[in-house]
């Protein structure tokens, strides 16, 4: 068993740990993640993502399959991995918890990393908060983060990101109620998958794992579907997380402008940044439409299941036929 007080110990070079503070308690009960206050160090806080592997697991919605439970094992190395040997790419405008060190024992594993409430941004939104500025802050953030990892390859990152990936779903993909969409499912994914520029994207770019700071400065966290896609994924899918189908469908122009906008600033080359948008731009829908493939077979009736939702996939299925 991980002896967590003196690996944070001796990683930091504090001289004790005053006190800890429970953040939140990992998915399905695999752990916790704790906000540790320290002496005699640099930073007066760190963060610990403690990794606590269960013999059952206890999922919310009751997918407690060996599947499920392979994927979830899979998430968290790819996390270690991405921040041990992916993560210091990142610059300012694509801000990550800074990594300082991961352990691993048995049936356990330790992520030591910046506390980004100390680091300056403390602020958490919910989507009754957000605001457009702060929607296109988080995809000025996306757009840096897909410039910086374009056409990298995704070694002992998930080979496609996004935690619904339709080869990674299978029991959900047989529960599906839309059958037109079931059959529609590999071509969607094809299309994606098939892109000629293709990065690294987050996989799980929701609201939720973003951090926000008084400027409106944003940093990002989360890395256990981090791998290899079409930045439209990551766009379509922040976006469903912050906005109701009116304002989904109100906004939607307007967010999509900024975010190519901002992937042109960060990238060097003109007419890479112009194919890039022309191939993406119109997988924008299909990027949406694969996502609701998932929330098909996994939760029926979700709220995201919206109008909106559903004739940006009812496009994309006429289209495919």
């Amino acid at each position: 068993m991980l002896d967590i007080n003196a690996e944070i110990l001796a990683i930091t070079g504090a001289s004790q740990i005053l006190q800890t503070q429970h953040v939140q308690t990992l998915w399905s009960g695999y752990g916790e993640i704790k906000r540790y206050a320290l002496a005699g160090r640099k930073h007066n806080s760190i963060i610990v993502k403690h990794i606590q592997l269960p013999d059952q697991s206890n999922h919310p919605r009751g997918w407690n399959t060996q599947l499920s439970r392979q994927r979830k094992l899979t998430s968290y190395q790819v996390e270690r991995k991405w921040y041990q040997q992916y993560s210091t790419r990142t610059n300012e405008h694509c801000k990550v918890p800074e990594c300082y060190h991961a352990a691993e024992k048995e049936s356990e594993l330790l992520l030591i990393m910046e506390d980004l409430d100390a680091s300056g941004y403390p602020i958490r939104l919910n989507p009754e908060e957000v605001t457009i500025a702060h929607a296109k802050n988080c995809l000025g953030w996306l757009a840096h983060f897909h410039a910086t990892y374009l056409g990298t390859a995704p070694d002992g990152l998930w080979p496609i990101g996004t935690y619904w990936h339709l080869d990674t779903r299978p029991d959900e993909l047989e529960r599906m109620e839309n059958i037109s969409l079931k059959n529609a499912a590999k071509g969607i994914d094809k299309r994606l998958n098939n892109t000629k520029y293709q990065t690294i994207v987050h996989g799980d770019a929701k609201l939720a794992n973003f951090c926000f700071a008084e400027d409106g400065r944003v940093a990002a966290v989360d890395f256990q579907y981090v791998g290899k896609g079409c930045g439209m994924k990551d766009v379509a899918y922040f976006i469903s997380s912050c906005f109701d189908e009116e304002d989904c469908e109100k906004y939607e122009k307007d967010l999509l402008e900024y975010y190519f906008n901002q992937l042109q600033l960060s990238l060097d080359n003109y007419t890479v940044y112009q194919q890039v948008k022309n191939e993406w731009s119109d997988l924008y829908r299909y990027a949406w439409a694969d996502f609701y493939r998932f929330l098909d077979g996994w939760s029926p009736g979700h709220w995201k299941m919206n109008d909106y939702s559903k004739n940006i996939t009812q496009r994309v299925i006429d289209e495919l036929k």
